[in-house]
């Protein structure tokens, strides 16, 4: 028998490789003669490309960029030959901020423009673009600044590309040197469907957990249409209801506006990048799992990319998480056999986050027992 086991991470207790390993672990405790393929993956937000260098002979650059205050800190990227992968939340992410620091008002995605501009300097000619955990809601003119591109107000005003700008943006003007840009091939990589601004944008669905207040999300949101509409007229790009714009606080659709971008599902983009077709030939059933099951996975999270893929090749899933959100129903129609919770198999919630290694391999042990006695 061969099993594969392909999960994302268990954000904040479990790396994905480190999570293959506990369930591989339950597997062989069970019986150390089965075929374990272990195949860690991502969605295509933060912590893909920790997910890549386990698969790709990938090469570390780190630069000086601004961080999401406009303050200096080191921040890499990956790249082979003429290709490079960016997460966007190596410059400009959440992680990077304390909670006071926090408020989408005044961030910036520069310091993502910077990693893309020293990744075209270096010869690459297509570039992958993580925009999960965004710290930002500036519909990418921080990113955009970065790579030559200016804002202006209605005094002709140099803006700093932050938020909070957004509403006061009268003018764009691109960048002398837009060749550099128009030479190389963009894919964003992202796993949410909201777009630009109204009750489903960037600012009412994700701006609170990023620092705005109800007043503030109202102006961001403002924003991120004034944005769309000063687009729509000075660069004949209509963004307003494009699913996925409103991405890392309307980067997905700054990406359309000034890198030319195509927004691709980040979990069948890892899939294709990691030849997991490939991966599957042969293999009698797959473990995967992700920290938390709910509704964002049915939009594309990792579970749902393996699960769709496993359905058209008739293999069995069986599903591993730290909690789940989901109803009977909604998992069965996924095509998932069996799933079993962390939280669901602890004493309490403290041991759910400090035993949680040891809880996979005894879930991943008594799934597969069940499995072969049946």
């Amino acid at each position: 028998m061969k099993v594969l086991i392909a999960p994302d991470k268990f954000k904040g207790s479990l790396s994905a490789n480190q999570l293959c390993e506990a369930i591989a672990s339950g597997v062989r405790k069970y019986d150390p003669s089965i075929e374990i393929v272990k195949h860690p993956l991502a969605d295509g937000g933060d912590g893909s490309l920790e997910v890549l260098e386990q698969h790709l002979d990938l090469e570390t650059v780190t630069i000086t960029v601004n961080d999401p205050l406009f303050r200096p800190i080191k921040a890499s990227y990956k790249k082979h030959m003429d290709v490079a992968y960016i997460e966007m939340a190596a410059a400009s992410g959440l992680v990077l901020l304390s909670s006071e620091e926090r408020n989408c008002m005044y961030t910036t995605t520069y310091g993502t423009g910077e990693l893309i501009l020293d990744a075209i300097k270096k010869g690459v000619r297509t570039i992958y673009l993580s925009i999960g955990g965004s710290a930002t809601c500036d519909a990418g003119i921080g990113m955009a600044a970065a790579l030559g591109y200016q804002f202006l107000d209605q005094s002709n005003q140099y803006l700093k590309p932050i938020g909070k700008n957004l509403n006061t943006i009268t003018s764009i003007l691109p960048p002398e040197n837009i060749n550099i840009l128009n030479n190389v091939r963009f894919i964003t990589l992202c796993d949410v469907d909201n777009t630009l601004f109204g009750k489903q944008g960037a600012a009412h669905i994700f701006a609170a957990q990023k620092g705005a207040n109800p007043e503030e999300i109202k102006i961001l949101d403002q924003g991120l249409s004034h944005f769309s509409s000063i687009v729509f007229k000075q660069l004949g790009k209509d963004i307003s209801e494009i699913p996925g714009a409103g991405a890392a606080g309307g980067l997905g659709g700054g990406n359309i506006v000034f890198l030319n971008s195509k927004l691709q599902s980040g979990i069948e983009t890892m899939l294709e990048i990691t030849k997991f077709s490939e991966v599957l030939k042969n293999t009698d059933l797959i473990f995967t799992g992700e920290g938390k099951i709910d509704q964002q996975t049915l939009n594309g999270k990792v579970i749902y990319g393996i699960s769709k893929v496993a359905k058209i090749k008739k293999i069995p899933v069986y599903v591993i998480s730290g909690a789940s959100e989901l109803s009977k129903s909604e998992i069965v129609s996924m095509g998932i056999q069996d799933l079993r919770t962390v939280l669901s198999a602890s004493a309490t919630r403290e041991d759910a986050f400090t035993n949680t290694r040891n809880i996979v391999e005894q879930l991943a042990f008594e799934m597969i027992r069940d499995i072969f006695t049946k």
